[in-house]
């Protein structure tokens, strides 16, 4: 496991006593960063936009982020990366963005374990701005197995067809825990036959990563995927940034989500025509969150050496490339930290009879949360009850409402508890007989 003492020392919420057990909604910040953020106040300002020598260094730090973040999921450069303030304006981005594409009787495909940021905005595509315009467009559901929560790969695929544009796909549930086997969804778009404008024949794969892109390695060349978003809030920085992966040549005929300042090539505005700049300032309308920007992408070179070795800073406040190998056993190694944690909750949860846990029992299949619910008692209760003994959790739907519904749960809602690198096994037990406690 990691080396949890050493990483616990730099987190603040920790050492004030806190168990914090709902990282996956939003993890803690380290005093790296917060030390970090004070000190480029002292030469801030704004980027893209200026020749004084603040300036000039700050967008230098902002442009090296984006470098940063490309190596970290082994995209090809930073022309592949467009930062948003999150994941769902991300997501929101790409349907936006391919709007104009779609036609009549085309349909898209996503799965009833998504969170509502991959499945609303598809929702909102299909049943509430494409009919405006007299185009109907069909989103389509695919199911997952009640017992053990994987997802449905034949049922996918009965939904997949010709006039299938895009799949869309969670890396990991956010209630079910489920890793799924993206590689596998890959293959059913690849296999639909739609006829892209670009010629290609093939649906595009967008992946919702805010479950995986902190916990494990994510290679996007290697998993050949069109889209993927995650937020970094997630990751240690919660600074309001969230990331969007796009494969260049979609992205160069994609029209842009916002428009107005610094998304323009310089100069380029008249009457008659508006030029779009390069990528990726394309799709970077107005002033970034500059800040947040470097900071998250500082929040990714600590995050490595926390788990390479917390003693000592190879890559944190560097200026030197990522490198592969120290990116893949630097993830190895949190994926592995937490399948131990969740295999421990999932162990001592499992022994209580009236709780009913979801999603995969092994923990090797699923991410460092469990979603519970109680025959005797409300998941609302629960989460109260855990509060006052001291352990922070989260009962409601956590945005994954249709899997909820899908249970027919009612109230919708389960209770989760959720751990990340600086959480250890005593953190977990703790919260697990909390659990007992609240339910006995």
């Amino acid at each position: 496991m990691l080396r949890t003492k050493k990483i616990r020392k730099f987190f603040p919420a920790i050492k004030a006593g806190r168990i914090i057990s709902n990282n996956a909604a939003s993890t803690q910040v380290p005093v790296q960063l917060l030390d970090l953020l004070k000190k480029l106040v002292v030469q801030y300002d704004n980027v893209h936009r200026g020749q004084s020598r603040s300036s000039l260094i700050t967008t230098e730090k902002f442009e090296a982020s984006y470098d940063t973040i490309a190596q970290f999921i082994n995209a090809p450069s930073r022309k592949n990366i467009i930062l948003f303030r999150n994941a769902t304006e991300a997501i929101n981005a790409v349907m936006y963005s391919l709007l104009t594409e779609f036609k009549d009787g085309d349909n898209v495909v996503t799965t009833f374990m998504e969170h509502n940021s991959n499945y609303v905005p598809w929702y909102g595509l299909c049943k509430e701005i494409l009919p405006k315009f007299g185009v109907k467009v069909e989103c389509r559901l695919a199911k997952f197995n009640k017992e053990t929560g994987e997802l449905d790969l034949e049922h996918l695929k009965s939904l997949v067809d010709k006039r299938t544009k895009l799949v869309c796909a969670v890396g990991a549930s956010n209630f079910l825990g489920t890793i799924n086997p993206l590689k596998e969804i890959k293959a059913i778009a690849d296999a639909s036959g739609y006829l892209q404008p670009s010629g290609e024949a093939r649906s595009y794969v967008l992946i919702d990563g805010a479950q995986i892109v902190p916990n494990m390695l994510i290679d996007v060349r290697e998993l050949d995927i069109d889209f993927l978003a995650w937020s970094f809030h997630k990751m240690l920085a919660p600074f309001g940034v969230g990331a969007l992966y796009g494969k260049e040549e979609l992205l160069v005929k994609m029209k842009p989500f916002l428009y107005g300042g610094d998304m323009i090539a310089e100069g380029q505005v008249s009457p008659e025509k508006v030029a779009f700049n390069s990528l990726p300032w394309k799709f970077t309308a107005g002033t970034p969150n500059i800040l947040g920007t470097i900071l998250s992408a500082q929040a990714i070179r600590l995050l490595i050496d926390f788990a390479l070795d917390p003693r000592r800073h190879k890559y944190f406040l560097a200026d030197n490339k990522l490198e592969a190998a120290d990116i893949k056993k630097a993830m190895a190694e949190i994926k592995a930290h937490e399948q131990a944690l969740v295999g421990e909750a999932l162990k001592i949860l499992g022994s209580m009879p009236s709780l009913t846990i979801f999603g995969p029992k092994d923990p090797t299949r699923r991410t460092s949360l469990v979603a519970f619910s109680c025959q005797d008692k409300s998941p609302f209760a629960i989460a109260e009850g855990l509060s006052k003994l001291g352990v922070e959790s989260r009962a409601g739907c956590h945005c994954a409402t249709l899997a909820h519904h899908y249970y027919k749960l009612n109230p919708p809602a389960s209770c989760r508890l959720s751990f990340y690198i600086y959480n250890d096994l005593e953190d977990v037990d703790r919260a697990c007989w909390a659990v007992k406690k609240c339910i006995n």
